[in-house]
């Protein structure tokens, strides 16, 4: 199966000195984060997925059923026919559907499809024409940490 062929031959043969060296190969310094690491997909919830708990990622999520719980994530997106019963603290948080409960984000877009029943804490905000609202509207500097009021 295995046998001596040419390339064992070559490798045993001491190098050339009159041949030019083969240029080295560049490596990243230890302790380099890797270039060009690729972003994870969103990970998305579908319409006929109920969920009772928790969600937290450091990623993106995109909701297309229902959650009774509190979600934290990167980018959160509410869609039109989901429902979420609980806490929403994103960076960014767009709700196309339902969410009965508080909504934290650095950026909080209300779509003119949206339904939300709960205060909003949120550093920039955008309502379209349409969304339907009950609750308080609040800025802050800082909204994804929750301070006692």
């Amino acid at each position: 199966m295995f046998t001596k062929g040419k390339d064992t031959a070559q490798a045993a043969k001491p190098a050339d000195p009159k041949a030019p060296a083969a240029p080295a190969k560049p490596t990243a310094p230890s302790g380099a984060a890797p270039v060009n690491k690729p972003k994870p997909a969103p990970s998305v919830l579908s319409s006929d997925l109920t969920i009772t708990g928790n969600l937290v990622t450091t990623g993106d999520v995109q909701i297309e059923g229902t959650v009774e719980g509190d979600i934290r994530a990167h980018l959160l997106t509410v869609g039109e026919s989901a429902t979420v019963k609980g806490e929403c603290v994103a960076d960014d948080v767009i709700v196309n559907g339902r969410v009965v409960g508080c909504v934290r984000g650095l950026k909080v877009r209300l779509t003119a499809s949206a339904r939300v029943e709960g205060d909003i804490i949120h550093k920039t905000i955008a309502i379209e024409s349409g969304a339907h609202f009950e609750g308080s509207v609040k800025r802050q500097d800082d909204p994804l940490t929750k301070t006692k009021s």
